[in-house]
């Protein structure tokens, strides 16, 4: 329909019409029954851009840059796992979309530092150190994603047809660490292992070709790579009898340096 308004402005009318508050499920049911079918993946894409708490809003070219969240893509807030309500600075805080010491995009509220609220759970590991180390590991991965070759193939980060890219790229099964594509437009899904065992960093990895295989990939092949800071043999047994599964050890280099207690001016 030619008046037929932007799949966020149908998500605002949803919210604003539903009291103000409302799930996933209940805003796709309201856009649905008064503007017809819209893709379930572009509803989802779009409230998370528009969401001003949701660490995931980074990844689209909407909020691709740092800024205050004032705009038109500004107007949602989580609650909860799945439910939304009408953004409110005075409520909820001012959030902003910041830039941090490593170039990295970071959602936070303003007037608090990085240190001072999570990137969420891991859900995989009890060291405390993990998961910023998986944090900085997947980011350079994705940063450098263009130098790597696999079997011959140069890659590239996956972009989706929302503009999504693939770091943390969402699933139904959870979210892939970085998905990109060869030359040929094969799907290569990285996985990273840090505490994790052999057995479930695979069968992660497993879940996720499967799932780009069955929604993303089609025609096209899906290679699972297992990013790890030692691979032992309890993992590279396992990788044996995962038909697409490769093994990739990272390094970690620290260097020290004295500093002078002198004050210059």
């Amino acid at each position: 329909m030619a008046d037929r308004p932007f799949v966020w402005q149908m998500i605002r009318e949803a919210v604003e019409n539903l009291g103000g508050k409302a799930t996933y499920s209940q805003i796709k049911d309201y856009i649905r029954s008064k503007y017809g079918e819209v893709k379930e993946s572009t509803i989802n894409c779009q409230i998370v851009v528009c969401t001003v708490n949701h660490p995931s809003r980074v990844h689209y070219p909407e909020n691709g840059r740092p800024r205050v969240a004032t705009s038109k893509y500004d107007f949602l807030f989580s609650t909860g796992r799945g439910v939304v309500e009408l953004y409110d600075p005075g409520r909820h805080g001012t959030w902003e979309i910041r830039q941090d010491e490593y170039g990295k995009l970071t959602v936070i509220q303003s007037g608090l530092d990085e240190g001072e609220i999570g990137e969420g759970e891991t859900g995989e590991t009890d060291d405390s150190f993990s998961f910023p180390i998986e944090s900085h590991l997947r980011d350079f991965i994705a940063r450098n994603i263009e130098s790597m070759e696999i079997d011959g193939q140069r890659l590239r980060l996956y972009h989706d047809e929302n503009g999504r890219e693939g770091i943390e790229y969402p699933t139904e099964v959870g979210p892939i660490d970085v998905l990109a594509v060869n030359e040929q437009g094969d799907f290569v899904v990285f996985e990273l292992k840090l505490s994790r065992g052999p057995d479930k960093a695979c069968g992660q990895l497993l879940r996720y070709m499967g799932w780009v295989k069955a929604r993303l990939a089609k025609e096209k092949n899906v290679k699972g790579i297992i990013v790890a800071k030692e691979v032992d043999n309890k993992l590279r047994y396992a990788a044996l009898m995962c038909p697409g599964i490769s093994l990739l050890e990272y390094n970690l280099n620290f260097i020290l340096k004295p500093i002078s207690l002198a004050i210059t001016y």
